[in-house]
Parts: structure tokens; sequence; C-alpha cells
């Protein structure tokens, strides 16, 4: 099982609750990458939004940066909005960060994308949602798979492809490239049909209840006639780790509530409740917060459900005191990596 992170960047917060500034959010996020590759995580994934709160825009550049100041850590996104973005664009950069690492560190996981901040600002209509992320994803496999540089493409949303080369190319020939889905069948069918790996990001509810899902996926890809190791999941969930649960939960609260709000702004989240807060962060809720011995038992549980073979945890949200983070990410690797590796061998 790969233990890991990831993050969307979190702007610090001033006494008064304001925003410090986008930038410091974005060297706090470095940092934290770095910390994880010595502390020895498997995995670290930048997620791409647009706000004010949540500054990681750019997860090519920010990776890029990363692979060359860490050794091991695999890096990736988490997720790239690939229905926004121009697929030549992403590839060009998450393949650049690869040639940077020496090859075999950095992944691309290509999402829909759950907020639709990002049609106004690149100028797409939302209403083409579906159409943009099923062409955009074709092109991107296609890059890919492609034997050379040349590239040869056509479709409706963006300008045709012929015989143009995309550079540089990855060091090993290919990258791995994820599809990532917040719960949707659709998703996971299509992954399975593709013979992607899938992620899925779990922020509320039973995770154990993506079962269903993870089966779908995989036997879709059976009937598609794709097998091997390939064919894997990873879960990506909120959560903390501190010394004690208590205090995992008290560090962690404020942060939940500050994003909950927000996103109630943006989305339409209900007001944020400590009754819910404190439920979500027992099993079998979506929230790992808690101590290493607590977090590494319920992700060993959720693995007797789902299978997965990676799970990682975002921690910086609303305002998170970035000491807490850089905390939680050694234990995470020194506490918790360990403790899973045994309960799974137990088994």
């Amino acid at each position: 099982m790969e233990i890991g992170a990831y993050s969307f960047g979190d702007t610090p917060l001033n006494p008064d609750g304001s925003p410090r500034g986008t930038a410091e959010g974005i060297r706090n996020l470095f940092d934290a990458i770095v910390l994880a590759d010595r502390a020895g995580l498997d995995y670290f994934g930048v997620g791409e939004h647009h706000t004010v709160s949540m500054p990681a825009s750019s997860p090519g550049a920010l990776i890029a940066a990363a692979a060359a100041a860490t050794d091991r850590i695999i890096l990736g996104s988490a997720a790239s909005i690939i229905s926004t973005d121009d697929p030549v664009r992403v590839f060009q950069q998450f393949a650049t960060a690869d040639a940077i690492s020496g090859g075999g560190r950095i992944e691309i996981t290509a999402g829909r994308g759950s907020s639709v901040e990002t049609f106004p600002l690149f100028g797409y209509d939302l209403r083409d949602y579906d159409t943009l992320y099923a062409e955009k994803l074709e092109l991107l496999l296609r890059i890919n798979d492609s034997p050379s540089a040349d590239v040869t493409w056509s479709g409706t949303v963006r300008p045709a492809i012929d015989n143009l080369a995309v550079v540089p190319r990855p060091v090993n020939g290919r990258l791995p490239i994820w599809l990532a889905t917040g719960g949707n069948a659709a998703s996971s069918a299509r992954a399975g049909r593709l013979g992607l790996p899938v992620s899925y990001g779990i922020i509320g509810g039973e995770p154990h209840r993506f079962a269903p899902l993870a089966e779908l996926y995989r036997r879709s890809a059976g009937q598609a006639g794709h097998t091997g190791e390939n064919i894997k999941v990873s879960v990506a969930t909120l959560g903390l780790v501190a010394p004690t649960k208590a205090e995992a939960l008290e560090r962690f609260h404020p942060a939940w509530h500050n994003l909950t709000v927000e996103m109630g702004r943006l989305r339409g989240w209900p007001a944020p409740d400590r009754r819910q807060f404190e439920a979500q962060s027992q099993a079998p809720g979506a929230y790992y917060v808690g101590d290493p011995d607590d977090v590494a038992k319920r992700i060993a549980h959720l693995h007797g459900y789902l299978g997965h073979m990676r799970h990682f945890l975002q921690s910086d949200v609303g305002g998170l005191p970035h000491e807490h983070l850089l905390e939680s990410i050694e234990l995470l690797a020194t506490e918790v990596k360990p403790r899973v590796a045994r309960l799974l061998a137990a088994k």
C-alpha cells in the first residue's frame, strides 16, 4: 500500500481570518512536498484549483520544481482539469517534469473537476462539460500512446493536429495516466474500458460505499480485455494525523469549518456542523483524522472493501497552520505507513 498526501495549495490566514498571500501558500506546498520525500511518503499529488484560498492553479509547474528537489517520491496531479486545459500543454509540462526527475516518478491524473471556476476563466461553456472531457482525454491518451513524437488527431473542441511533434517525450516512453472521479459510475466504467487506473476522491459519507464502483471498474476492465498492473485503484480523502486523536480533531476542525463555509458559498454546501465533523472523523466516516493507530486501522479496513493500492490525505485546507501539515506528513510517513503495512501483511 502506497501512502501519500495531496493538496490544492492553502493560503495562510491572518489572525482576523483574512488571507495572507497566495505566494506564501505555494511556497508552503513546495516545502511540504520536499519534506514528504525526505520523510518517506510514497506519493504527493497537486490538484488544480483557481481560488484565493486554494491557489495551486498550475500543478505541472509546481511538480517540475518539486521534481528537481526530490529523489524518490512519486509526483502527480490530483487532478489536472483536462476539460478546460489543453492536453498538449498538460502532456508537455508533465513530460518536462519527468525529464527533470530522471524518469519514472511523474504521473497525470485527468479529471473533469468538481468545481466550475475554470470554465469562465478559460472561456469555455459549462454546457459542453462532457464533450470537452471526452475529447480532450482522448487527445491526451493519443499523445501518450504515440510511438514517436509525431501526433495526429482531430475533434470538435480544439484545432486538429496533423503529424506534429509533441515534445519532450517521457524518459520511459509513456507517462502513467489515471482517471479521477468523485464517485460517478460512468467514470468508473470508462476508466475500466480504457484500461486506465482510477482514483476516487471521497469527501463524505462512508468510503466503503465505493466498493461497488471499484467492482464495476474492474469488471469493465476485464470485459475490455485489460488486465495487469495498470488496473488499480487509489483513494484520496480529507484527513490529518497528530500524536493523539484529540489533538487531530482540535487541529483540523477550524480548518474544516473554514473550508465548509467557503464551499457553501461556492457550491451550496450546508453550514458547518461540529456534530457532522465528529461523526465523519470516526470510523466508518470519510475524514481520516486521528492518531497514527486510528488512521492506519481505517486505511487497512477500507482496503478490505476497495483493494486500493494507494491512499493519500488532503490536510492543508481552510488555513490549517503549516506546522500541523508538516507534522501530519512526518507521522504519515514514519508511523502510519509501517502500521498499514503490518496490518495488511497480517491479513
